[in-house]
Formats: C-alpha cells, sequence, structure tokens
C-alpha cells in the first residue's frame, strides 16, 4: 500500500472503520469498507480464533471484490469468566446486540460468578476493578491475484471496571481500565488509543511487515 492508494476493509462496525480511516490517513491511504458495498452479504465468523476469523472475512471478501481486503476480527477475553466472551464478543448479549446491551450482559456474568473479584486496587473515585481483562486483536490482509495473506496480532492488558468511565470508544471500551495508562480506553484520544490499543499494534506490525 502507497500513499494515494485505497485500502478495503471488511467491516460495518462505524467504530472500526473510524479507527482504520484514522490510522490509514496519516499515512495518505484511504479506506473503503462495506458500507461502500451493500450489495454484498455478511461473511458468517464461525472460526474458534480471531485469527480464523479475520482470514475468512479477507478472503471472502476480497474474492468477491477482485481486489486485497484487509479484515480484523476482535473482541473481549474476561478472566473471571474463563475468556468470554472471546470470539462472541459482537454479538454477547444475543440477536441485535448492541453496545450497551454487551456491556450489561458483560456485567452481570461477572456479578454472578465466583471467580470475580476485585483486582489488589479500586480507581481514586471508588470504582471497583472487577476481574483482569485484555482486548486482542487479529488482523488479515488477502490479495487474492497473489493468494497470499500477511497477518498479524496486537492485544492490551487491563481491567474490567464495575461502571464505565469516558465517552470516545466504542464496544466494551467504557469498562476497560488500560493497565499501563492508568486511563480508562473510553477516556482516551484516537492518537493515545492507536498508539497502545490492541487494533493499533496489530496494524502497525502489519504495516512493518508490508513496509508501509
Amino acid at each position: 500500500m502507497k500513499r494515494g492508494e485505497t485500502v478495503v476493509v471488511a467491516t460495518k462496525n462505524a467504530g472500526k472503520v473510524r479507527e482504520f480511516a484514522h490510522a490509514f490517513g496519516q499515512l495518505g491511504i484511504e479506506v473503503v469498507s462495506m458500507f461502500d458495498y451493500p450489495a454484498l452479504p455478511d461473511v458468517v465468523e464461525d472460526g474458534t480464533t480471531f485469527a480464523e476469523n479475520a482470514r475468512k472475512k479477507a478472503r471472502e471478501v476480497a474474492e468477491a471484490l477482485g481486489l486485497p481486503v484487509l479484515a480484523d476480527d476482535s473482541g473481549l477475553e474476561v478472566a473471571a469468566l474463563g475468556g468470554e466472551p472471546g470470539v462472541y464478543s459482537a454479538r454477547y448479549s444475543g440477536e441485535g446486540a448492541t453496545d450497551e446491551r454487551n456491556n450489561e450482559k458483560l456485567l452481570r456474568e461477572l456479578a454472578r460468578t465466583s471467580n470475580a473479584g476485585e483486582a489488589p486496587e479500586r480507581l481514586p473515585d471508588g470504582t471497583k476493578l472487577l476481574s483482569e481483562a485484555r482486548f486482542v486483536c487479529a488482523l488479515a490482509l488477502y490479495d487474492p491475484a497473489a493468494g497470499t495473506f500477511a497477518e498479524s496480532e496486537g492485544d492490551v492488558a487491563g481491567y474490567i471496571m464495575d461502571k464505565p468511565r469516558g465517552d470516545g470508544g466504542f464496544g466494551y471500551d467504557p469498562l476497560f481500565w488500560v493497565a499501563g495508562a492508568r486511563r480508562g480506553m473510553a477516556e482516551m484520544t484516537k492518537e493515545e488509543k492507536q498508539a497502545i490499543g490492541h487494533r493499533g499494534q496489530a496494524l502497525a506490525r502489519l504495516l512493518a511487515k508490508l513496509e508501509v
């Protein structure tokens, strides 16, 4: 990928589109997404890992369009829930899942489990840290002409809070306290999130492989 080119990102998640557009925009690369190809059917994400789902989305969309396509699969793994919601993060609360419903279910499940307990500390405002957790992102770029993949992964460690903080981000960001940054994910700027977030890390590693 070079300055002035366009990359197709296989997602209809508006939050992810904004993050990719921001990252690639700094390189002079335009992002288009599945919002630009409404006739394409959604890819069934039936893989057992983030990497499997990313590969499947990238390959199916690339072969349908005849263009190189970047796909990601990402989600949240919560230690007290045995790694859930994992690959089911986006649809954790069932059919018609929304960010709000997914977050509500996450807190309900943590309240039910005997494995959930407070981390060694509370935040200054009294917010409880309920469980260790991490965000994971797998990226796959598939070139249908060459039949090849370029792949990378990223993750960021933290805790699940008992109440949301910040008004930025999307998904589970409002409940995620970033251990290394001492801030909530939803309290970060786009630049901060890109620098330390799971998707930003994965993208930086992918771009390094592509020498972009």
